[in-house]
């Protein structure tokens, strides 16, 4: 086939929302690189027992697409994973999608105007745009303990799950309390002999109101769509007044935090176990999660919490620094991602040889999270400080797809080639999130999270309410752009 104009990267929400926006455009000529064997991103890798959305159904959907037939008002892996591929097929983009291609380069060739995309089976691409949808929870993160590999049991991340090991009656480590540990913890306790769930730091937990969505209320929505698109604004109003405490200030966290002080209580009536799952940090300067089933499971017989921390992982287990020493058959890590790192890895050199890395020296940073000073034509999806700790991030993605599809249009009309990020717009948008990032309660909140860098700089979340990050995005700047012809 002839070279795309556009080759967008990865097949998760962000490549297939873009990849839609195109075809709806009329721009066919376009291909989407997905390096695994299927779609789905995030909701394709992360096959652990209980896997599920934390954001409501009607929510976690595009708003140009919605779903009448969700079961449940937080929708299990499987059921967003289905709509994914609905929505492929809805929109014909099965012509467009490449599964099994790794993309291992992608250079910016400045007298062509065009880039130079490289898969690990040396085919090359010469688009004239590039989109950048890996996502950002993709690469797992281990822990550094040292002793891993002497491990002679069973061991592997919950977004790399060993669906072939049957856990019944084993004798079995969770390393981590995080969002993937409070859905899989309830689930394996009920099948293991004996679990112990290593914990570093305790989470502020509120209760998850699932609940399924009726027969009724489904042919309701079927029949009346306005029905469905006022269910979804009132679930995106209710999230956006939680989101209170991150966009305007710490201190109207307090509600929050007394609804998880008494979720804690109802649900852990022995005060030592609960004393070490109360968090001695502000809520939502780590992630809030959303469980009514983890306390419950910590209590049962068989299922122990330990706060020591962990020195070092033997041949048959793990050993912690009071000299205890828990024999376990298997390790399950529910450690999270490589969030901010994960960004840096990308192969990516712009203009005379700039790479992502070295214009990415003091820190990640992009204008608007999207577009890159020294990088032409490249445009990312979810990218720095484009997370939400508060509501759906797959809004972000479709304002994001807004404004590259605006910025298209700038080109088109102008009959220019190339654009690119003025590095004096940039500087100010990075300038601004800074300041505001600074007095949130990520940075002031007496905590250390997977949000932040190595130099603790929070590179991950938008400082406020979404529908703000829409009205600085939804239309580029001509000001803040610059438009050239090929060299």
């Amino acid at each position: 086939m002839a070279t795309p104009e556009i080759v967008i990267v990865g097949a998760g929400f962000g490549g297939i929302g873009m990849a839609i926006q195109l075809k709806r455009a009329g721009l066919d000529s376009f291909v989407v690189l997905e390096k695994d064997r299927d779609l789905g991103g995030t909701w394709r890798a992360n096959g652990y027992p209980g896997c599920a959305c934390d954001v409501p159904s009607h929510l976690y959907s595009y708003s140009f697409a919605l779903n009448p037939d969700w079961s449940r008002m937080f929708s299990p892996r499987e059921e967003i994973w289905e709509y994914l591929r609905s929505c492929v097929r809805t929109y014909g983009l099965q012509p467009h999608l490449r599964y099994g291609v790794r993309v291992v380069s992608m250079r910016w060739d400045d007298s062509a105007g065009r880039w130079r995309v490289e898969t690990a089976d040396g085919e090359v691409l010469t688009p004239r745009v590039l989109v950048s949808a890996i996502g950002a929870l993709h690469v797992p993160n281990y822990p550094d303990v040292p002793g891993r590999d002497r491990f002679t049991g069973r061991q592997f991340h919950s977004s790399e799950w060993d669906s072939r090991y049957d856990l019944t009656g084993k004798r079995v480590a969770v390393i981590g309390t995080g969002a993937s540990a409070v859905q899989f913890v309830p689930r394996i306790a009920e099948q293991v002999a004996r679990m112990q769930v290593f914990q570093r730091t305790p989470a502020w937990i509120h209760p998850r109101p699932d609940a399924e969505i009726t027969p009724d209320r489904r042919r309701l929505f079927r029949s009346a769509p306005l029905a469905m698109r006022a269910f979804r604004a009132s679930i995106y109003l209710a999230l956006e007044l939680r989101g209170l405490g991150f966009a305007v200030s710490p201190r109207l966290m307090g509600p929050m935090e007394e609804m998880a002080r008494r979720h804690l209580q109802r649900q852990v009536t022995d005060p030592e176990l609960r004393s070490r799952l109360t968090p001695d940090y502000t809520i939502g300067c780590k992630r809030i999660l959303l469980s009514s089933d983890y306390y419950p499971a910590l209590t049962c017989p068989n299922v122990e919490l330990v706060t020591n921390p962990i020195t070092e992982i033997t041949e048959h287990g793990i050993l912690t620094r009071d000299g205890t020493s828990y024999d376990v058959d298997a390790i399950v890590y529910g450690t999270g991602f490589r969030v901010t790192s994960a960004l840096l890895d990308q192969r990516i050199v712009g203009r005379a040889g700039l790479t992502l890395q070295d214009a990415w020296a003091d820190g990640v940073t992009a204008y608007h999270g999207i577009t890159v000073a020294g990088f032409p034509n490249l445009f990312m999806l979810l990218g720095p400080n484009t997370g939400l700790a508060h509501t759906s991030v797959v809004f972000m993605i479709e304002t994001q797809v807004r404004h590259i599809m605006s910025c298209l249009q700038m080109l088109r009309r102008s009959g220019a080639e190339v654009v690119e990020v003025e590095a004096a717009a940039q500087r100010r948008f990075t300038a601004m999130l800074r300041r505001r990032l600074d007095r949130a309660v990520w940075s002031t909140g007496g905590c250390t999270s997977w949000y932040l860098d190595d130099q603790g700089v929070n590179r991950t979340l938008w400082p406020g309410f979404s529908f703000e990050y829409w009205a600085r995005t939804r239309r580029a700047r001509r000001s803040d752009y610059r438009l050239s012809r090929a060299a």
